[in-house]
Formats: C-alpha cells, structure tokens, sequence
C-alpha cells in the first residue's frame, strides 16, 4: 500500500501498550474458583479477552451455565477483585515505550481506545506511564460501546481536529481492526499481542507488524 499521511495514532491498551494476560487470566479464574466454577488455563486467556469484562466471563463459563444470574454473580466477583489487583501481573510490552518517545519527539499525537472500562483504562494509564503521554483516553462507558463500535473511536478523532483518514488504530485483535474499518481509519495489526496474524489480516488490516518500532514506519 502507499503510505497513507497520518497525523496521529490510537492505541488499544491490553494486548497492545500493556501484557495484561496474566494479570486478567489470573483475576477471572479467581471469580471462578469463588463461585466454585471450572478455570482455565492462562493462554485461553488470549481468546476470551477482548470485548468487554462480561463478555469475557460469558466465554468462561460452560454453556450450560450460562445464565443470567450466573454470568453477574462472576462479573460482580471479577469487578470487585479487579479494583485491588488491576495493576498486579502487568507490564508495559518491550519496544512500546521507545515508539511512544518517538512519537513524541515527531509530534504525533497518541491516544489510548479500550473495551476495558473507562476507570480502569485511566488507573492504567495513570500507572504506568508518565503524565500527559496520551492526549486523550477512551474505554467502555455508559456513553460509549464496546469496540468494534465506532463511537469512541470518532470522539478521539474529533478531539485531535483531524480526519478519519488522518488517524491509525492500533491493537492485537479483530475488534481493534473492525472498529478501525467501522470508523474509517486505517486499521494496524499488532503480533506482540494476544492474537495472530491470520486473525489481524482476515479482520481487514491495512498492515501488521511484529515489533513496537516498526510502527514509524507509518510516519
């Protein structure tokens, strides 16, 4: 493809900016447990995480045990876990923190998009990066849907002043790729995450990449 003109770049943040696999496996399996439900191993992990906490816990559940009832007593464990343990098990992916500097030093503004709820997209980035590293952060609200909904991605986009086509979307999954095509930007694959480039490239990507740095290449 011909290298689009970008001007600015949104990040998803689990499976992107931050390895958040071990972290939310290990959350999830421990709402399980209580419940006295089956857990799972961590690398399943990499395919029940990506649209939203509910949705996560619906996955982890047989299908027998799918229930309403059953799915909010999880989710309302998992939540209350999450708020004393969102930060414990993470750590920033290697390479992210040199692109972010870069970025920085080309003027590239950076915002952060998520299916995590909006609180804890802003803990985490509170936590463990510097202040005024991203311009703008999104997660789930009551406002705003979960990815591939386009909507939070067109708020951000409005925020920095610029056209859809000015703006890539970044992330590791299907949903990061389809918001991006939902909400007209170009959509950007990230392998260091926690899915692989066959799933990146049937969503639709406009490119993939298996390191951090190779991103400026956009720019």
């Amino acid at each position: 493809m011909p290298k689009p003109k970008l001007k600015a770049l949104l990040f998803d943040l689990d499976g992107t900016l931050l390895n958040t696999l071990v972290s939310l496996g290990n959350c999830f399996n421990r709402a399980l447990i209580a419940e006295g439900l089956p857990s799972h191993p961590i690398e399943a992990y990499r395919y029940f995480i990506g649209d939203g906490a509910r949705q996560c816990v619906v996955r982890c559940l047989p299908q027998n045990l799918r229930s309403e009832e059953i799915i909010d007593r999880v989710l309302a464990r998992q939540q209350s876990d999450y708020q004393n343990n969102w930060q414990r098990d993470v750590s920033i992916y290697e390479g992210i923190v040199p692109l972010l500097e870069q970025l920085k030093l080309c003027q590239v503004p950076v915002a952060v998009l998520s299916n995590k709820d909006h609180e804890f997209v802003q803990r985490c980035i509170d936590h463990f990066f510097p202040a005024n590293t991203f311009y703008a952060a999104q997660g789930f609200s009551q406002s705003v849907a979960h990815k591939p909904d386009p909507t939070g991605a067109l708020q951000l986009v409005r925020l920095l002043g610029l056209e859809t086509a000015e703006v890539a979307l970044l992330g590791d999954t299907a949903v990061d790729i389809e918001t991006a095509g939902a909400a007209g930007l170009i959509g950007v694959g990230a392998l260091w995450g926690f899915r692989d480039r066959h799933e990146l490239t049937t969503a639709g990507a406009d490119y993939v990449f298996e390191a951090p740095g190779e991103v400026l290449s956009l720019f």
